[in-house]
């Protein structure tokens, strides 16, 4: 299986890293198949740099993001352009109104409403109306 992850490079105290595609089983800073970008953490703003044709190229044969180049490669657009990804971020969030969190979409039918008891409405209805009341005074014995 084949993953995009970061490889460290820099100096001590002064990390910088390479966007490569290697082997699951390769060691962090082992070898790989192809270095398709720069991130440097320590600038500011970071500085990435990578290569979205190359980048899309390897999602598309299967390759998995590791989370931090998943993040890197959601900041710049280039999951949307894939086409693995873009179907799966079709079906999993729900475009919503502003001010409101999105709604995750199950992939069960929705189910209807429950129905409405007349009666527990009227009891409800009836002790909300009682909790507006003020109280009778106590009259002294």
């Amino acid at each position: 299986m084949l993953r995009i992850r970061l490889s460290r490079v820099g100096k001590k105290g002064h990390p910088s890293y390479r966007i490569v595609v290697a082997d699951v089983a390769a060691p962090r800073d082992g070898k790989y198949l192809e270095w398709i970008g720069n991130y440097d953490p320590m600038a500011d703003p970071p500085l990435i740099n990578i290569k979205e044709d190359r980048a899309t190229h390897w999602l598309n044969l299967g390759a998995q993001p590791s989370d931090p180049v998943l993040r890197i490669l959601d900041k710049n657009g280039i999951l949307e352009r894939s086409p693995k990804f873009r179907a799966a971020a079709a079906t999993a969030v729900v475009e919503t109104t502003a001010g409101s969190t999105p709604a995750v979409v199950a992939d069960e039918p929705e189910s209807e409403p429950p129905t409405s008891d007349p009666e527990l409405e009227a009891s409800v209805d009836g002790d909300l109306a009682h909790e507006n009341e003020p109280e009778p005074p106590e009259e002294d014995s």
